[in-house]
């Protein structure tokens, strides 16, 4: 097996990296960093690693790539190098100046809790593979991504929409929230006037301001396709401005047709069909988690048949359930959330809460 190193160890993904290829490989991982003191040294990555990974801010890869370019010195040859970088033109382009098998990984997801990426995707980039290529494959199935191919330019085409955009338009959402907070109060003043895009919006505001920084600001500045993009978003902005501004029949009339009618025939009525079930789905969702008649339990033992036994407490005890969804909690652990429906017995709710704690079948998180 292969010993793995990582370049930018310290950091979430390089922290999440380590913790996947030693406990689901069961792989020897070697790590620099400058923010770790005791972190292994480049020259060792250089000597020992058959695998390098790169996994360092975006505006710094390139140049970092380059450095260990010039410290292999064709040592590299026969060795494989990835990066995990939101940007893939330039991070590839610098590793192709070595003499490695080359692949660009883009995992669309910050660093999961969940111990693979098992229900998200990952964009590989195979710019130069040949004797890694099963390798490779291997890790792909080991971290049960749904892999898409692409090239590293298309790629950054496409983060340009699926990114940047996406990130554009809710911070500057944001913005505007911030703005009207004065008078109309700040987001939670808002939330019992939500509607269902309106909650799915703020959350995602709410996850792109949790997270680091650097990150949204690379995808924003670091891709070439980005600055075309904002163009044609701001001038559909402006169009609407205009038509709301001018405000008569025939602004209405071109409003339904550039921005709706338009927009809607070109999507086609089986991906616009597919896209309003989807919502229709989150919906849902979102009013079972906003129940308020539901507790969270925690199972510690993932085995067969111990969630048939937490839902037996509950028939015992004569609860009906409206809901039941699984998630993880802020530490990683699984949970599951059970809605009932409306009227049960709070006594026979409490008693059933207390049996889950008390039997160890699970714990109970929240009522």
């Amino acid at each position: 097996m292969p010993v793995v190193g990582i370049v930018g160890s310290a950091g979430a993904y390089g922290r999440w990296l380590r913790r996947f290829l030693q406990q689901r490989m069961g792989l020897e991982v070697l790590g620099h960093d400058p923010a770790d003191p005791r972190s292994d040294s480049p020259e060792v990555l250089v000597a020992r690693a058959e695998v390098l990974i790169f996994s360092a801010p975006i505006r710094h890869t390139p140049a970092l790539i380059g450095e260990y370019v010039a410290r292999s010195a064709g040592r590299e040859a026969g060795r494989l190098w990835l990066d995990v970088t939101s940007v893939k033109s330039a991070p590839v382009a610098a590793m192709l100046a070595s003499q490695a098998d080359v692949v660009g990984l883009h995992p669309m997801t910050a660093p999961p809790k969940a111990p693979t990426l098992k229900g998200r995707v990952m964009v590989v980039c195979e710019a130069r593979l040949s004797q890694w290529q099963p390798w490779v494959q291997g890790l792909c199935d080991a971290l049960e991504a749904e892999c898409v191919r692409a090239t590293p330019e298309h790629h950054d085409q496409v983060m340009a929409l699926v990114q940047a955009m996406v990130h554009a338009t809710h911070l500057a959402q944001a913005g505007v929230l911030r703005e009207y907070a004065p008078l109309l109060g700040p987001l939670p003043a808002l939330m019992p006037y939500r509607s269902a895009s309106f909650e799915l919006d703020t959350a995602i505001i709410a996850r792109i301001l949790s997270l680091n920084p650097a990150i949204y600001e690379d995808i924003q500045f670091g891709n070439p396709h980005v600055a075309p993009m904002l163009d044609r978003l701001l001038a559909h902005l402006q169009t609407l401005r205009s038509q709301v501004g001018q405000g008569d029949d025939d602004a209405r009339a071109a409003f339904r047709q550039q921005l709706l009618l338009d927009n809607r025939d070109s999507q086609g009525e089986a991906v616009l069909a597919e896209g309003n079930y989807t919502f229709e789905r989150v919906g849902y969702l979102l009013a079972d988690l906003t129940e308020r008649n539901a507790i969270s339990v925690h199972l510690p033992e993932d085995r067969p048949g111990s969630l048939r036994e937490l839902l037996y407490v509950f028939e015992r005890h004569a609860v009906s359930l409206a809901s039941i969804h699984s998630s993880r909690t802020p530490a990683g652990d699984v949970h599951f959330r059970v809605g009932f429906v409306a009227g049960s017995d709070a006594r026979a709710l409490q008693q059933a809460a207390a049996e889950i704690d008390a039997s160890g079948i699970g714990r109970v998180l929240s009522r």
